[in-house]
């Protein structure tokens, strides 16, 4: 046994395989990690509502924390702490998906995820609402880095991505790291006693801060170049193999 005593787990691209489910093997060898005094925490861009069935489903009492961190909760349905995004801008970054049709969005609030499909009525205000989270998705390249560039000149947001083709965009300063130093806080525990697990951007900054990062073998390339190790993809059970390597010393 190692001296890690939490395991930040994100999801999609981490604990997920590609059917979005968790395998076998994974549940296995979480249960073992948890059996063994470990804190396992999903650590994720998702919401609350829609993490839960996967902690339900490990039965996990643990911490959680989500959407990127704007969210930190203590076990499933007692809130911790919650990190708001200012309506002013959210307003602004729906404005501006206007100017790229093809450019599909969406955003968090505390009660529900509001969308290009789906967004709030005629009779609402964007103040009415609690938001957490605002994102953008477009496989056209020139349109995405043409948002990123003008939403980074507003220094407002931590920007991150959960895939190559998204941009995600949280209040300045709330990321999975600072949500990570807010459950150690909670835990009485340290950061270099975590293990933090994951694949895209919005995990990097977990990753540099824990006591051991690891980035999944389908993280992308800028991910694994900040991690400490790699470990397999998430299809070939990695976050298995992480607990097997660097909980439990490599037993099988």
């Amino acid at each position: 046994m190692t001296n890690y005593k939490l395991l930040a787990l994100d999801m999609d691209g981490t604990l997920l395989n590609e059917l979005s489910e968790i395998s076998a093997e994974n549940a296995k060898w979480i249960g073992r990690a948890l059996d063994a005094g470990v804190t396992v925490s999903f650590s994720t861009g998702r919401g609350f509502e829609s993490a839960l069935p996967f902690a339900e489903q490990l039965g996990l009492t643990t911490p959680m924390i989500t959407v990127n961190g704007g969210e930190v909760w203590s076990r499933p349905h007692v809130l911790h702490k919650r990190t708001e995004l200012s309506s002013i801008y959210v307003q602004r970054l729906h404005e501006l998906a206007f100017q790229y049709p093809e450019v599909w969005y969406w955003a968090y609030t505390t009660q529900r995820i509001y969308n290009k499909e789906r967004w709030f009525g005629q009779d609402e205000k964007y103040e009415d609402f609690h938001w957490l989270k605002f994102g953008y998705y477009t496989e056209d390249d020139r349109a995405r880095e043409a948002i990123l560039a003008e939403t980074s000149t507003w220094g407002a947001f931590e920007i991150t991505n959960s895939s190559p083709h998204n941009i995600e965009l949280n209040p300045l300063g709330v990321s999975k790291a600072s949500a990570l130093r807010e459950l150690c806080a909670l835990l009485g525990i340290e950061m270099s006693q975590v293990i933090a697990a994951g694949d895209s951007l919005n995990d990097i900054a977990a990753i540099r801060e824990a006591g051991l990062g690891v980035a999944m073998g389908n993280a992308q390339q800028v991910v694994k170049e900040a991690a400490d190790a790699v470990t397999l993809t998430n299809d070939e059970n990695g976050v298995a193999e992480i607990i097997k390597k660097y909980i439990f010393g490599g037993e099988s």
